[in-house]
């Protein structure tokens, strides 16, 4: 377990930068956090990291439940479980069939899909310790 600090959302891209450099395709990262926390923030710096062709499109997946973001040797598969309640609800996304696809599969609200979230997933909690600063807990 490692616990970093971050003042601001571009030290928060940065931590995710930094990790990014452990990862590799079918790798499965579970966010956990209120929201506003950082959660995409985090994922925009994997992003820079690993496809920064895509970076403009990075956003929220709140409404489309999941953002591709697919680089020229990288793929991001980045979901919002926020709206997610049941097994039902998963499969509609089509959610099983990215871990085939290869690619890194990052989910926001992973407290709603607790039982389908792989065993050697790295964990990441985010939580809001001030205005702008946060302590990311990666598991």
């Amino acid at each position: 377990m490692k616990v970093y600090t971050s003042n601001s959302a571009a030290e928060t891209e940065q931590i995710a930068c930094d990790l990014a450099a452990t990862l590799k395709s079918g790798d499965f990262i579970a966010f956990f956090g209120d929201l506003g926390a950082g959660k995409t923030a985090f994922t925009r710096g994997l992003v820079k990291a690993l496809a920064p062709e895509c970076l403009p499109l990075v956003h929220s997946p709140t409404f489309a439940i999941v953002n591709e973001y697919i680089g020229k040797q990288n793929s991001i598969f980045h979901f919002d479980m926020y709206r997610i309640k049941d097994e039902d609800d998963l499969l509609s996304t089509g959610f099983y069939d990215y871990a085939v696809r290869g690619g890194i599969i990052v989910t926001e609200w992973s407290e709603n899909i607790e039982s389908c979230i792989p065993d050697d997933a790295i964990r990441i909690t985010i939580e809001k310790t001030g205005e702008s600063s946060r302590r990311i807990t990666v598991c």
